[in-house]
């Protein structure tokens, strides 16, 4: 596993924060669009507890438009040079479906390249190569704009497990490092309620396949179907929560999140309880 991927002291996996620099957002949309305040808010989950960034520039939500890649680069390339300015330290992550977007945004300083279209762009995986950073493969069916309309699976478990391994398969072929790629499940993205509770049901089927699980439920409109009462993504904090141990429990390396301060409490409780448990 890279070493930037290894649990912590206590088992726990690692918490990615999100920055989205977007007008369009479906939880903060607009709130951090200026360069200064999504770099205060960057700042403020580092300070949270945050082990990574995930920093993007187009919204992926169920019907968002697509976004220029000048656009998308206006938006993110100054916020990930300013948070590297302030804290060089900081683990980076750029979270686009564009092969220019990631290749300037790791020149700038990101060390991940976190795809919601598992790099199926033209070029991307040449690209991928190329920059040797970190890779998370995202399993989606169809498309932002359209992927909720009807989405369908024979079973979701084993075709989503059997599209991953198919894009793991690519990729390596491309010249990416094996113990540089991880995986995702893509939790909301063409998928239905029952497929994302059968997802995390059988997480573990997916972290034993080799690779490292990202995992992201944070606030997704899942939490609704199960609680009508979370209308708004920011009345989700509990069912976020509640994914978020349920991953760490079935050894997935990063859960990505909005509310970092109150998932790393949770995490820590959590893998307290397990030590002491080993202890009696």
């Amino acid at each position: 596993m890279d070493r930037f991927l290894t649990p912590h002291a206590d088992g726990r996996p690692q918490v990615m924060g999100v920055v989205n620099v977007t007008p369009d957002s479906f939880s903060d949309g607009g709130r951090f669009v200026e360069t200064d305040a999504a770099c205060d808010h960057a700042l403020a989950l580092l300070n949270a507890g945050a082990d990574w960034l995930d920093i993007g520039g187009e919204s992926t939500r169920p019907g968002a438009e697509p976004v220029s890649e000048a656009d998308e680069l206006a938006r993110v390339i100054p916020v990930i040079e300013a948070i590297r300015g302030a804290r060089p330290e900081a683990r980076l992550s750029i979270d686009t479906m564009k092969p220019g977007v990631a290749r300037a945004a790791v020149r700038a300083g990101a060390a991940m390249w976190n795809d919601v279209n598992a790099l199926r762009a033209d070029g991307a995986r040449a690209a991928a190569a190329e920059l040797d950073c970190l890779v998370c493969l995202m399993h989606m069916q169809g498309e932002p704009r359209t992927m909720q309309a009807d989405p369908h699976y024979q079973d979701v478990v084993t075709d989503v497990a059997r599209m991953l391994g198919q894009q793991v398969g690519a990729v390596l072929s491309a010249g990416v490092a094996r113990e540089r790629v991880l995986i995702d499940p893509g939790i909301g993205f063409g998928k239905t309620l029952a497929h994302n509770l059968a997802l995390m049901a059988c997480l573990d089927h997916l972290t034993g396949l080799g690779f490292p699980v990202l995992f992201g439920a944070s606030r997704k409109r899942f939490i609704q179907g199960v609680d009508e009462s979370a209308v708004e993504a920011s009345d989700r904090l509990g069912g976020s929560l509640a994914a978020a141990l349920h991953a760490a429990r079935a050894g997935c390396a990063i859960v990505r999140v909005h509310d970092v301060r109150e998932t790393v409490q949770a995490l820590k409780v959590q893998a307290a309880i397990a030590q002491a448990g080993g202890i009696a």
